[in-house]
């Protein structure tokens, strides 16, 4: 069998893949998403399927009963890329970025027309770049530290036991 690539996929097949791997990494049962987001489970198991009308509303009760990124699920669309909704899952990268932006326009209101689209490249491109290194450079101290010291337990643990063990006669 021909397995599909994602960018063959249809949109709703697209957000029902990411459904469904979050929901298996969330160890939820379909039961269980149905129940607290208050469908019948045969419809929240086309919805899975890619046969279910996807709303917002609809991913957002998924990501409040999952604990992801309803905007996440939105931006498989037009990412391409199921894993992308995965990613986000946990840190609600697309999430925070949409509250960042309704700030920026309630903050802006109108006057957000004034802004160039050079001047957003360039803030997004720096933003990410910055998100990127954080990333890259983040505290190593733990992995560093278990790597320098399991070569010494391995080398020690190849050594024989010795026991000052001995049975009782009977």
């Amino acid at each position: 069998m021909e397995e599909k690539s994602e960018d063959s996929l249809p949109e709703n097949a697209l957000v029902a893949e990411a459904l469904r791997k979050i929901r298996k990494a969330r160890r939820l049962r379909t039961s269980e998403v149905a129940r607290a987001m208050g469908m019948p489970l045969r419809s929240y198991e086309h919805l899975e399927a890619g046969q279910g009308k996807i709303t917002y509303d609809r991913l957002k009760r998924f990501a409040e009963v999952a604990n992801c990124d309803p905007v996440a699920l939105l931006a498989v669309v037009p990412m391409g890329s199921v894993e992308f909704a995965e990613r986000c899952a946990d840190n609600k990268l697309m999430h925070i970025v949409l509250l960042a932006l309704r700030d920026l326009n309630e903050d802006l209101g109108p006057d957000i027309v004034y802004l160039q689209s050079r001047t957003i490249i360039g803030g997004i491109t720096r933003l990410c770049r910055d998100l990127a290194e954080h990333v890259r450079k983040r505290d190593t101290f733990a992995e560093n530290w278990l790597e320098a010291k399991a070569p010494k337990m391995v080398r020690q643990a190849a050594q024989p036991v010795r026991s000052n063990f001995k049975p009782k006669a009977s």
